[in-house]
């Protein structure tokens, strides 16, 4: 008998990716995935052989559903960013910290459950001046977060230790994702990039550690088929400025003074542009880099795409088109040049391309 994957939070980008990828594995015996919508259209095709179960991790009926089926694998992969996907602050906080309790418990009942993998994210490190260059897994944050996603993370990491300590029977890979991109990925980093102005943070020029979505889904897949226990930081080698971020886009970036970002950030919001909680504005003034030595030698995996890497993916991958194009910058280039009657210096715009 193969494998039974219980896939928390299908409906999205990454978990429908993730499931497909099981769904051909021949050793998998069954895929179910759950969610309390169902998945759109255009990734049912994804999902081959995946048997959808439309439910919510927020009632203990999941509990039937895990041994009914005799699952043996569960994936965690909904505990979500976006206030405006889930219906606001109120239900995301649901979904992310009830849910998780109620998906724990069902779990911790369970006699055939032997493996579980969650889905967390860097930001339980926290964005603060006092922040360390690099964070290691066995470090903690220094300004504990206070709201929204960051805050939910570690409360659901708090859940998951418990039920470490209750079900050590159990393996669990708690694997702390740095922010997704990639071409098809949709999350309030890409679309910030997309936006033809980008304000920042006046007299702050942030480092952004970045995974590409390819990298993120194997290493869930990684760790749903073999056994990888442990905490691991899953980010891209290297970092980038936010300035060389956005010369990359083409894209101009406005400082706004420190007064002024949460006005900008809550206009941005009710714009629908851009679904910036409190804590993503505060990550652009600060920013976080991690430590991914132990994803590589312990976990056993190399992630394909550097930060700068998956970054020139996202923006080859789909149409970002930049404001200011490299031929706009040589054209202005060459005609000042002639007006001060001096020899043309080399392009600004291939050395931004060379140097980000």
């Amino acid at each position: 008998m193969g494998s039974v994957v219980l896939i928390t939070g299908v409906s999205r980008h990454l978990s429908s990716r993730l499931a497909g990828r099981l769904a051909a594995d021949p050793a998998i015996e069954r895929v179910i995935g759950v969610d309390t919508v169902p998945p759109s259209r255009a990734d049912l095709d994804l999902l081959g052989r995946t048997e959808f179960v439309r439910a919510d991790i927020r009632n203990p009926l999941i509990g039937k559903v895990i041994s009914q089926a005799a699952v043996d694998t569960v994936v965690h992969a909904s505990v979500t960013a976006t206030p405006h996907g889930a219906g606001g602050r109120t239900p995301m906080k649901e979904l992310n910290v009830i849910g998780t309790m109620q998906l724990l418990a069902a779990c911790q009942k369970s006699d055939t459950v032997s493996r579980l993998v969650v889905k967390s994210t860097t930001a339980v490190y926290g964005t603060s001046s006092r922040d360390p260059a690099i964070f290691t897994e066995d470090m903690s944050a220094k300004s504990l977060p206070v709201s929204g996603y960051a805050k939910d993370a570690v409360e659901v990491e708090g859940y998951v230790r418990g039920f470490i300590r209750r079900r050590p029977d159990i393996e669990v890979s708690l694997l702390r994702f740095a922010n997704f991109i990639g071409p098809y990925i949709e999350t309030p980093l890409t679309r910030y990039f997309q936006l033809p102005i980008v304000p920042t943070a006046l007299g702050f020029d942030p480092r952004l550690q970045l995974l590409h979505e390819t990298d993120a889904i194997e290493i869930l897949r990684l760790a749903t088929t073999s056994s990888r226990p442990g905490t691991f930081n899953a980010a891209g080698d290297g970092a980038l400025l936010l300035s060389q971020a956005i010369r990359r886009a083409g894209r101009i970036g406005v400082p706004v003074p420190a007064l002024a970002v949460s006005l900008v950030g809550r206009t941005v919001r009710r714009s629908g542009m851009v679904d910036f909680s409190p804590e993503q504005m505060q990550f652009l003034n600060f920013g976080r880099v991690v430590c991914n030595e132990r994803l590589k030698s312990e976990f056993g995996y190399q992630p394909r795409y550097s930060t700068a890497e998956a970054f020139d993916s996202f923006l080859t991958g789909r149409p970002v088109e930049p404001v200011i194009t490299p031929s706009l910058i040589r054209s202005g280039e060459a005609a000042a040049a002639r007006l001060l009657g001096v020899r043309p210096q080399p392009s600004t715009a291939d050395r931004m391309v060379k140097h980000g």
